[in-house]
């Protein structure tokens, strides 16, 4: 039995006595009946939800939202005006309508009723801030390869915190407090005055422009261009220097080659709708909030739809290489998740994964015996078999008893280097041989391993820490051609994340294409959820 149970139960016991013997005592029974059935009421009404009925029982069944004391009122104050911004911050405001708050303060007329709604208060609290503190949506429902881990604080100890803290104070540090999610939630005001204003104006047109052409789709690019903040008012119909000098700027903030030309893939994204690029920013926001605990002081950030790796110090990116992500395909997209670098392999072998031996590998084995010479077959015992002693049409995927390996070299599929931070995922970025595909501007080809373009120097970067000539040291072993581990003395938070909209410091928003269709899903579970868009009129 709980807690509130025996509570109740000795109360209704002991009630009618105790009455009796205040009356007795001269002492005030209606003052004792109404805190009696205050108290009463929270225990009815926390009995259900653990953490509410052992933070009650606590401390006496005392209300924290709609007792007398300043404290209360002092509560009740932040926690509407802090609702009252809610949409502000992207969040389903249905979840906790303010103005439904304060009618059902008005309406608790009685002790029970205040009871009762000091509880509901206490929910809705609880559930504002998980949602603006670790986001609304639980990632793992809306997408399998999102595995992100949110941290989310023990309900409990949010109110206790909470009724020792200045309750302003206190809510103001609940959102995120990183720069990235201050300036997406300065766009997303932005974006949503401008959407008042009937957004970016008429579309291009046509599928594609040049330089030097001029009519009636050069000035809706124009004009685009000027609503978007990229080019200044002008009356020109041609395409010159100063509207390429714009197209060329459009591009970088867009993750697309920087030649000024209004090509098929820029016209696509400069068509694309403010609410269209609303939506972005309220995704990122969502994701800024799964993402809301310390990421390191120095770490590793890889951005799956920008196709970057980078290295962060002390909040200041200090390299950055291009690479190259899995396949959009069920079994090959790159997981989000955290996790820490724990060391290199220099000269690494490449264990095959078992799903690309059976999938890839056994099939062409089947046809000729011959195929994937590159590639030793080893026993469960680690030893090389002759293929000449196998029959691959006698195996099946599932019956297929041995394993692929490829040894150290230049040509290996994981080049020469690869970075490990063991997870369940078996992901980990790495060197590659086929350079050709970083020149690409969308690079999602592989199994779903990170492949940088610049794998000697991020491996420089990272043993700067703890080698007075990194460059040397990894050479050296890098001669040898033999397979070696070197741990980072200081192991390395990793984020794989992916983010679509990334607010820049000076002002304006970067895009990026939603290449796995995540946040596609990620928007529709928000509206579903309850979250709206808002046009705002300044």
């Amino acid at each position: 039995m709980t807690i509130a149970y025996h509570f109740l139960r000795n109360m209704r016991k002991y009630t009618a006595f105790i009455a009796l013997l205040l009356t007795i005592l001269h002492i005030n029974t209606p003052a004792y009946a109404q805190v009696t059935a205050l108290k009463q009421a929270i225990a009815e009404s926390a009995a259900k939800d653990p953490a509410l009925a052992a933070f009650y029982q606590e401390r006496g069944y005392k209300p924290i939202w709609t007792g007398r004391s300043s404290k209360d009122s002092s509560r009740r104050k932040a926690f509407l005006a802090a609702l009252a911004k809610a949409g502000a911050h992207g969040l389903p405001m249905k979840r906790y309508d303010p103005a439904a708050i304060k009618a059902q303060l008005r309406a608790a007329k009685t002790a029970r009723d205040r009871g009762h709604l000091d509880v509901a208060l206490s929910k809705m609290f609880l559930q504002y801030a998980g949602d603006i503190r670790s986001g609304v949506l639980v990632p793992k429902r809306i997408d399998k390869d999102i595995v992100r881990t949110v941290l989310r604080w023990d309900r409990k100890q949010t109110l206790e915190a909470f009724v020792k803290s200045s309750p302003n104070g206190f809510i103001k540090k609940l959102p995120p407090q990183s720069s990235q999610y201050a300036l997406l939630m300065k766009n997303k005001l932005l974006m949503e005055k401008r959407i008042a204003k009937g957004g970016f104006g008429p579309k291009v047109g046509v599928s594609s422009l040049k330089i030097g052409q001029s009519g009636g789709h050069v000035v809706a690019l124009r004009n685009r261009l000027i609503v978007m903040g990229y080019l200044k008012r002008s009356a020109s119909k041609n395409y010159d220097g100063a509207l390429q000098k714009a197209v060329q700027q459009y591009q970088l903030d867009n993750g697309l080659p920087a030649d000024g030309v209004a090509g098929k893939a820029t016209i696509v994204q400069i068509n694309k709708s403010a609410q269209e690029r609303l939506q972005s920013i309220m995704v990122a926001m969502e994701r800024e909030r799964w993402l809301n605990q310390p990421l390191g002081k120095r770490h590793i950030l890889v951005n799956l739809a920008d196709f970057t790796a980078k290295i962060v110090d002390s909040g200041k990116v200090t390299f950055v290489t291009r690479s190259v992500v899995g396949k959009n395909a069920s079994d090959r997209r790159s997981p989000e998740f955290s996790d820490v670098m724990e060391f290199m392999i220099i000269n690494p072998t490449w264990n095959v994964p078992r799903s690309i031996t059976t999938k890839e590998y056994l099939p062409q084995m089947q046809r000729n015996p011959g195929a994937a010479g590159h590639l030793r077959i080893v026993d469960s015992r680690g030893r090389t078999i002759s293929r000449s002693q196998i029959d691959f049409n006698a195996y099946t995927a599932s019956t297929f008893p041995y394993a692929l390996k490829q040894p150290p070299s230049s040509r290996n599929a994981l080049g020469l280097v690869k970075f490990m931070f063991p997870n369940p995922y078996n992901i980990y970025l790495h060197d590659t041989p086929s350079k050709s595909l970083f020149q690409r501007n969308v690079r999602a080809f592989s199994h779903g391993c990170i492949r940088l373009a610049q794998p000697f120097d991020f491996a420089y970067a990272l043993l700067a820490k703890q080698e007075s000539n990194p460059q040397a040291f990894f050479k050296k072993i890098l001669a040898t051609g033999n397979e070696t581990r070197v741990d980072l003395k200081k192991p390395v938070p990793v984020h794989l994340i992916y983010r679509t909209a990334i607010a820049k410091p000076k002002g304006g928003v970067e895009y990026r294409r939603d290449v796995y269709g995540r946040d596609a899903k990620i928007f529709r579970a928000l509206t579903k959820a309850g979250v709206v868009m808002r046009a705002i009129r300044s």
